[in-house]
């Protein structure tokens, strides 16, 4: 006789129910701990227990799956696809609801990737949330400057610069000579804006407390880069050990480089079987406009909900696909935008999924990417670039 079981998962406890066609045989709460959960896993062996199934739970049901991940056929499902009624809602009734609904066969389990790519999807992730910490103690780094009435960043393009890195050492060390400073900006920008200006963007009121202050900030910044260097050469590593022959084919996209290919292997893996085209793989990225359909009016062709990363990361490789000339990608860019006057990131969107779609066919066939060439007899209108 067939047996499930629903899991409820909280941060500290979880409420489970095994029921089979005669109704449930057994309910309990346990608490997170591993001994705990283990003993959870002997429970629902000696039940003969042979499907699981839980909610995504923010982060609390990854050590709960790497427990029982061995030993049964789980399913990780969102929440929002079995929510309860209202008013009829426990913890004890979610466990059973949720049961109840793997046994009816009435949900679909989500795309959990293999232990591998999950190793590589926390030094990717850790990658975008080093970015955020570097943006951000920049933007306090300038501010401290600022407070010191060192304005040099008025008249620089960012704040990541050689010269901006070389000024903010000098006066982390205590220099705040404007001669001695003004040694390390470029001479274009010197020649651009007047040796006169950048001096006085140069001379400021700067106290010992306020040379603390940006050395500790510079230390943080650097820190986080370093960390960064460190989690991406380690995704260099893994891939070219675990999937050497993927990690090269996706570098043959035009705006795909090492980063970008170890991140997409990150977020989507080496096996796209899991999704049964291409069609699906754009849809759970997030990069396939929604249906938002009534009276026949169209109420939105937002793109929908996905997997933020891996989009992120498509988005920034369709700006370089774009600037990769004689490309698909490319002449399609300039076609939209130039020719048919389209909104520039609505068409980065498209492009982004269009790539997404040749990422799966390149990993579904294991073949190298082919750039689309037109034909003669194709028209303007069927993506060939004039010049006339």
């Amino acid at each position: 006789m067939r047996q499930v079981c629903g899991l409820d998962v909280h941060k500290d406890s979880v409420f489970v129910c095994i029921l089979n066609e005669n109704g449930v045989v057994f309910q309990e709460k346990f608490g997170v701990l591993t001994t705990e959960l283990e003993q959870l896993l002997g429970i629902m062996r000696e039940h003969d227990v042979t499907e699981v199934c839980m909610e995504s739970t923010s982060i609390y049901w990854m050590p709960v799956w790497r427990v029982l991940e061995p030993y049964f056929d789980l399913k990780l499902v969102n929440p929002f696809f079995i929510k309860q009624l209202p008013g009829k809602k426990s913890d004890v009734k979610d466990a059973e609801w949720i049961a109840t609904c793997l046994h009816k066969d009435l949900i679909k389990g989500s795309y959990v990737p293999e232990d591998r790519i999950q190793q590589l999807r926390q030094y990717d992730r850790r990658i975008f949330d080093l970015d955020k910490d570097i943006v951000y103690k920049l933007t306090k780094l300038d501010a401290a400057l600022q407070r010191c009435n060192i304005r040099i960043s008025n008249y620089l393009s960012n704040t990541n610069l050689k010269g901006y890195k070389e000024l903010v050492g000098k006066i982390a060390e205590g220099i705040t000579d404007p001669e001695v400073l003004i040694k390390g900006i470029h001479g274009r920008t010197i020649n651009r804006v007047g040796r006169d200006v950048i001096l006085g963007a140069l001379t400021g009121v700067i106290s010992e407390a306020d040379c603390d202050m940006i050395r500790q900030l510079r230390d943080e910044v650097e820190l986080a880069e370093k960390h960064k260097d460190e989690c991406q050469s380690k995704m260099d590593t893994l891939c070219r050990q675990w999937f050497p022959d993927e990690y090269a084919l996706l570098q043959t996209i035009p705006g795909v480089k090492a980063r970008s290919a170890t991140a997409i292997l990150a977020e989507l893996g080496n096996d796209v079987e899991a999704f049964p085209d291409a069609a699906h793989l754009t849809s759970w990225c997030g990069l396939k406009p929604r249906n938002d359909e009534s009276a026949g009016k169209i109420k939105s062709r937002k793109i929908t909900h996905g997997n933020k990363y891996l989009r992120k990361t498509l988005i920034e490789c369709s700006w370089a696909a774009r600037r990769t000339q004689g490309s698909f990608y490319s002449r399609f860019s300039y076609h939209q935008t130039v020719v048919r006057r389209k909104n520039s990131m609505k068409v980065q969107v498209a492009v982004a999924r269009k790539m997404l779609s040749a990422i799966w066919f390149i990993l579904h066939n294991h073949v190298p990417y082919r750039d689309y060439t037109p034909t003669p007899e194709e028209t303007p209108s069927d993506d060939v670039v004039t010049t006339e």
